[in-house]
This record gives structure tokens, sequence and C-alpha cells, in this order.
């Protein structure tokens, strides 16, 4: 396996924005209250795996053995150690950890179009067009690792953010929507780390400016102010985006983005090569992998919200390693998209769970939408109307099943649930009231979650 090194794994960028435009408007969060309820709190960190392009509920949490074989497909289900819990044959290493999850078979919502599905679930809210795509702007909502930072603030440890992306945006037909802080502002934006070149990646990304800075401890001082020049160069006096007041400051936070790449803490903690080798082989040697081990290490860190795309950014015509599996769904899962993520899910739950982290580590497993179960041309389209998702850790009490859906998998007969409640779910664990306020562009306030958390605790 090749040498994961500094340089070649941080690259920061987010529309263009450079690491100190992010973190020039970082302001005073809210401080986090504490009802008295199950799991409540529990959690000091989230890591979302979100599966890009609608993953399949019938082919991964939620197969229908018994269903007519033009819906249950060509998978076969494992039996775990949990009642009432199969999962697909091709998830094998998560079903030996069926007994930490808590699967969630009942979740729906409206919209069918990849980006404002993803929207719904990556903010808690619902798009403001279910089927149209629109340009992403800071009038949307953001995302949920940007509301987390928020509520978390000053509770984040310097120098890191409070929340990263990676390893790619999302696109499809343009930058999704979602993934930034909306009218939070650019201060609460997720970083976006890229992954190091050279590892399996099959399809395309949007490309946005990134920079990428060594972090070598060793780095003299004279040789850090000659970055400190550099990098005040590459961005201009004025960032796009940034009024006269916003950009006062940049000149501390430029010098401040230079210190985490810098900070002994923080190079340790960007620099994959200083896990053990068996420990980075175990999360795999592909994309998917690598950026859920350097999830790991953030959160560890004191990063409380962290997202893993594990899927190629742009959906590119149907074709790439994505979930968006309208043909050819079957090979594509098993050979393409479900071993690295099984893979690496597995491993981040062994891992946690050696490090004695498991239980205050939230980790879900999100997508945009189900598949149809109906299968066509050997495929399964877009289907809002019921998906699974899954959660471990963070005070979630495993080895059990949450909702259920129709003998056929096409909408939720026991506890139906919504993205919102997703978001109250994850708000819960971490300790954030989901009543708790925000304030958009117009000055109003809003309340962040409407949603109810699901009884997993």
């Amino acid at each position: 396996m090749a040498e994961l090194t500094r340089r070649n794994f941080l690259r920061l960028g987010a529309g263009g924005l450079t690491l100190p435009t992010w973190l020039a408007l970082q302001g005073s969060g809210l401080a986090r209250s504490r009802p008295g309820s199950a799991g409540f709190g529990k959690a000091k960190s989230c890591i979302v795996l979100f599966a890009w392009g609608g993953m399949s509920h019938l082919d991964t949490f939620d197969p229908k053995p018994d269903a007519p074989s033009d819906i249950r497909g060509e998978f076969r289900p494992i039996r775990t150690k949990v009642g009432g819990l199969e999962l697909s044959e091709h998830l094998p290493r998560l079903a030996r950890e069926a007994r930490r999850l808590a699967v969630v078979r009942s979740v729906h919502h409206g919209a069918a179009g990849h980006r404002p599905a993803a929207y719904w679930n990556l903010t808690g809210h619902a798009p403001p067009f279910a089927l149209e795509n629109w340009r992403a702007s800071r009038k949307d909502w953001p995302c949920l690792g940007s509301q987390v930072a928020r509520a978390f603030g000053p509770k984040v440890p310097s120098p890191f953010p409070g929340t990263v992306s990676l390893p790619y945006p999302l696109a499809d037909a343009g930058r999704a929507n979602g993934l930034d802080g909306g009218f939070l502002g650019i201060g609460v934006d997720p970083i976006l780390c890229r992954p190091p070149e050279g590892l399996p990646y099959v399809g395309k990304s949007e490309e946005a400016g990134t920079i990428e800075i060594e972090m070598s401890p060793e780095v003299p001082r004279s040789r850090l102010q000659s970055r400190r020049a550099l990098l005040s160069g590459l961005e201009g006096a004025s960032p796009a985006g940034l009024t006269g007041d916003e950009t006062a400051p940049m000149t501390e936070w430029r010098g401040r983005a230079l210190d985490l790449m810098a900070d002994a803490r923080a190079a340790e903690t960007f620099d994959l090569s200083r896990e053990p080798r068996q420990v980075r082989e175990a999360y795999g040697n592909h994309i998917c992998g690598q950026s859920v081990l350097q999830a790991r290490k953030l959160t560890e860190a004191g990063v409380p919200l962290v997202t893993v795309f594990c899927a190629a950014g742009d959906l590119n015509g149907s074709v790439g390693s994505h979930f968006d599996t309208h043909a050819d769904n079957f090979n594509r899962l098993k050979r393409d998209m479900l071993p690295p993520l099984d893979q690496a899910s597995s491993a981040l739950l062994a891992d946690l769970s050696d490090r004695g982290r498991l239980d205050d580590t939230l980790v879900v497993w999100l997508t945009e939408f189900g598949r149809t179960p109906k299968i066509t041309n050997g495929g399964r389209d877009h289907y809002p109307s019921c998906y699974s998702v899954a959660f471990a850790g963070g005070g979630i009490a495993g080895g059990q099943v949450y909702g259920k859906s129709s003998p056929l998998g096409a909408e939720p007969v026991e506890n139906p649930c919504g993205p919102e409640d997703l978001q109250a779910t994850i708000f819960h664990a971490l300790g954030i009231d989901p009543t708790f306020s925000v304030v958009d562009n117009d000055g109003r306030p809003l309340q962040a979650c409407d949603g109810k958390p699901l009884p997993l605790f």
C-alpha cells in the first residue's frame, strides 16, 4: 500500500474559497441545552456516511427475499445475530456488526430529484422544489455540519474548524445544494478535504478552487512567513461575496489558517501515514476507506461533525462510482459501491470500539432516497417514498430495527419518519436542543429543526 503523506492528502477548498475565508467568520455558537432524556448529549461528535446517488434499500438494509424476482433482485440476505435484521449479502462485514446497528426502514419524503432530495437529507429541511434543481445560494438552509458547528461554537478546539466534508463536493447538473453554511454564512462552511492522488476512483468530480499546503512541523519561521504572503496573494484583497466589514479580520484569519497547517496536533490529524499500516489497510486502500479514516481522526481531534460522501462527486450520466443505478444495478453495487462502503464503515465501528470512542461518536448512514422496488432494464429508479438509513454509537441502542416497509418495500407501514426526524436524532445524540433558533438573511429567527428524535436510544 502506498504511503499517504500530509502533502498528498490535505487539499482544501470549497466553491473557490480558500481556508481562511471559511475560518474568518467563525462566530460564537449557541450553547447546547441538555434536556433530561435518554441518550441526550452522549455523543461528542458525529460521522455521516452519505451514499450519493440514492442507495437501494432493497439491496442493502431492507432485503425482500420473499418478493417476486423482479422486485427482490439478484442479492440474497444475510441473517444476523439480531432478530428481524437481515442485510444484503454484499454487506457481510456490516452484518457482523449488527449488534451495534439501529436500522431505520421507514424513511420517506416527497422529492424525487437528486439535488432536492439530498438537500432535504443534508439540511433536515424540505427543498423549495421537489423535482427541479436550483442554483445553490446563501438563502439555502445550512448543512447539518454547519448547524452543528454553530450550536457548538467556541467548544470546537482551536485551530480546528466546526465541520469538515470529504472527499468531493456533490454535483448533478451543477453543484448540489445543502453542502455549505447557507444563510449562516461562510464562517461555518465545511472545510473540504481532498483525498490522496492515485487511489481507485471512477467518474468525475467538480474541481473547486483548491490550495495545497504541506503541513510539516519542521518548517522554519521564515518559510512559514513566506507562505503567509503567498496565501494572501492567492486570496486577493477582497474574497468574493464578503463585505468590507467581513474582510477586516482576514489578515488575522490568514495567519490562523497557516497556524492550522503548522500546528503539531493538526499536522498529526491530517497525516494518515501516522496511522499503523494495518489500520489504513483495514479501512481500505480506496477513496472511501481513507476518507472515512480521516473522518475518524478529525472527530477524535474535536471536529463535531464530519461528512464523508461515499461516492464520486458528479453523477456523470449514471457512469461512475455512485449509487444512481438506473442501469446495471446489481453489478455496479456488488463490484463498485458496496464493498468499499462495507469495508470502510465496518472498520470504523471496530476502530472506534477498540479506541473506546464508539459510545461518544455517532455514526450515521444516509442517502437521498431509495430505489424503486420494480426492476426495469436491470436497474432501479429514484424512489423517495421509502428508504433505509442506519445509526450506530453515540448513545444509540444497537441491535434494533425501527420502522417497517411494506412486503415489496414500497412504503412505510410502521413508524414512518422523514429527514427532519433524522436531523432531530442527530441533534439529540449531540446534546443540541432541536428547538434552538438560527437567524436567516432577513434577520428572522428560525427553528433549526422541525422533527422529533427517533426512539433509538
